[in-house]
């Protein structure tokens, strides 16, 4: 094989720095030391050698017959390109030579955008000169300014709608309203044409109230009797009844009973109408109930609330009248105020189940509990008096007030009047009652609600404790 040309020698200079030295005539030392003999691989197989033969006069393994040509250079076609023989690199007698100097890439300009490895611009925020980001600064004001001054100018320049509209309709909707039965506005419907304000007029006073009609066909009224005792006898005055139409007329007291709290008026009007009397012992706490009557004078004001409490033992009296009752209330948080007096308590029915008759609050006003007269003691008591004129009670005879030992409560007994019930059973001053027909009694109002619910002549049994015993009598009440 004929040796490839040389290149062409180096200049002197590039000869002197880089060159062989002159005791190596090659690209390697003659110095090395030579590599241990490769041991012959042994012969291949027979089988092999008939099936790869050398055909053509070729040296070597060939192709197997019938075998498809592969596109891997053989003997026959080096793998080495036809200008291999030049190639210095398969030369190792070939002399070194020098090429061009390396070839770098310009270093890119300075500037606010830097390219990253994938070859993305990105703004370098840092390295924005001040100058431009005075430019864009300004170029924001002017746009800021240039929009202020068109809107203040089309502003000034628009037409301003009228302020009046001449023949203007607005459009009519009919709104959903949902009236079902037991609701507050259907029992006030119902409930207001029964309730009468009740005006009393004196020489050089006067006071309002409120009323319930309780017979349509006698033109008889219940209401309170603080309301209208003040003009009970005194000449020159005058109670009228004020319907819910705005329609009056004159009343006449019929009767009062003091020891209730309940008046009966009459009046001459035709066409009234009485309120349903309901019952009072089928209530139970959290029932609702809606109030009726003229508070503040205000007539046919209509509030509304739920039972929360029953038999509750309330003490009425003063209030600048005879009154001085205790009464076993149904306890309401329907707003009532000053005027509510005498005017209806109903259930969800619509059914009179007490006559409002007081409150119980810090400052006086509706802010805080109402208290209405059973139904049931209501009926009892407008029947004497609409029949006689007065009501009876029972009485036991004594005097009490609420005492506690800190582990039982009673009503003391501060005197014994003479004759009494209670003198002939043999209760003594400084008993206390616990108990009144095996009904527990904790203070003297629970001892005067528990006397009055009997008639007169009734048998009661009386639990007192004297000398820290405890001890049963029999009294016969009597007629107070």
């Amino acid at each position: 094989m004929p040796r490839p040309p040389t290149a062409q020698p180096p200049p002197p200079g590039e000869q002197a720095a880089f060159g062989r030295p002159a005791a190596v005539g090659g690209s390697f030392a003659t110095d090395r030391p030579a590599p241990a003999p490769r041991p012959l691989p042994p012969p291949p197989p027979e089988a092999v050698l008939r099936a790869f033969a050398p055909r053509d006069g070729a040296r070597g393994l060939g192709e197997p017959p019938g075998g498809r040509r592969s596109s891997r250079r053989t003997a026959s076609g080096p793998w080495w390109k036809a200008d291999a023989a030049a190639d210095p690199w398969r030369d190792p007698h070939a002399p070194a030579g020098l090429g061009a100097p390396a070839q770098y890439p310009a270093d890119p300009a300075p500037g606010p955008v830097v390219v990253d490895e994938p070859g993305r611009g990105r703004l370098r925020v840092r390295d924005v000169s001040i100058r431009l980001g005075a430019l864009v600064l300004m170029a924001l004001v002017f746009v800021a300014a240039v929009g202020g001054t068109l809107g203040w100018f089309l502003g000034r320049t628009a037409d301003e709608q009228p302020l009046l509209a001449p023949g203007i309709q607005l459009s009519e909707v009919t709104p959903g309203l949902s009236r079902e039965p037991g609701s507050v506005s259907d029992i006030a419907a119902r409930v207001t044409p029964t309730v009468v304000s009740v005006e009393v007029r004196l020489a050089s006073a006067g006071a309002t109230g409120s009323g319930v009609v309780i017979d349509a066909e006698g033109g008889y009224i219940v209401t309170n009797n603080h309301v209208v005792s003040g003009a009970d006898g005194v000449e020159g005055a005058e109670i009228r009844a004020v319907f819910s139409d705005g329609s009056g007329s004159s009343a006449r007291i019929v009767g009062r009973d003091p020891a209730s709290d309940i008046a009966v008026l009459k009046v001459d009007k035709p066409g009234l109408i009485a309120a349903s009397l309901g019952t009072a012992d089928d209530l139970v706490v959290g029932d609702p109930v809606v109030a009726i009557g003229s508070p503040l004078g205000l007539a046919g004001t209509v509030t509304s609330g739920i039972v929360s409490a029953l038999d509750r033992p309330v003490r009425l009296s003063g209030q600048g009248s005879d009154t001085n009752a205790v009464i076993n209330a149904v306890q309401t948080d329907a707003p009532i105020n000053p005027g509510n007096s005498g005017g209806a308590l109903v259930d969800g029915s619509g059914a009179l189940i007490g006559i409002n008759t007081a409150i119980a609050s810090v400052s006086g006003g509706s802010s805080g509990l109402g208290f209405a007269i059973p139904i049931d003691t209501v009926r009892d008591i407008a029947e004497q008096l609409i029949s006689t004129g007065q009501a009876v009670h029972a009485s036991l005879g004594v005097n009490a007030r609420t005492v506690t030992d800190g582990a039982r409560d009673g009503a003391l007994v501060v005197n014994v009047e003479p004759g009494s019930p209670a003198a002939e059973a043999g209760i003594q001053e400084q008993d206390v009652v616990i108990a009144v027909d095996g009904e527990k009694v904790g203070s003297s109002e629970e001892l005067a609600v528990a006397v009055d619910a009997h008639a007169p002549g009734d048998t009661v049994t009386v639990e007192v404790v004297r000398g820290g015993g405890s001890r049963e009598v029999q009294a016969v009440l009597e007629a107070a």
